[in-house]
């Protein structure tokens, strides 16, 4: 399991509970890879093992797995406003969010790579001429969520 995959779903999950989701109704699967192929067979897993679950909230490590999953639903006769799913990375949803019809992919946390490159520029910089040595992590904190409705205007913003 990547470090980011479960900061990232760990992170989603931890957010879910403490705005009052039950945990009761938290649901976990593995995928074999981080991509739509991997999480749709996840998905389609989860979904024979809770048939009594009729709304669905799909999050994941990265748009690929969150869209493999949003297909899933999809396939076991889900209508898009019975699915939310929410993705990371933004990029990767650029076609999923220009569909003329709305899906249950939502939208996607679009990370700010402008200000990511700054920041690594700077510890690096601050590293080499000043001996600061960087964080060995570092959160990462600027991002904005794209939907339907602001996703040309965001990726324009980031020259994306």
């Amino acid at each position: 399991e990547l470090d980011t995959a479960r900061r990232r779903t760990t992170g989603s999950i931890d957010a879910l509970k403490a705005a009052g989701f039950p945990d009761a109704q938290i649901y976990r699967v593995p995928t074999k890879s981080n991509d739509i192929p991997g999480a749709f067979d996840a998905g389609n897993s989860m979904l024979v093992q809770h048939p009594q679950v009729k709304h669905w909230l799909i999050v994941g490590m990265n748009d690929n797995t969150v869209l493999g999953g949003v297909r899933a639903t999809e396939g076991q006769g889900f209508k898009a406003p019975d699915v939310i799913g929410i993705g990371i990375n933004g990029v990767d949803a650029v076609n999923e969010l220009s569909k003329a019809q709305p899906t249950g992919f939502y939208g996607s946390l679009l990370p700010s790579p402008d200000i990511h490159g700054y920041k690594t520029s700077e510890m690096l910089y601050n590293w080499v001429t000043k001996g600061v040595e960087p964080p060995k992590f570092t959160a990462v904190t600027d991002v904005v969520l794209i939907t339907r409705d602001n996703f040309k205007e965001e990726l324009a913003k980031k020259g994306l």
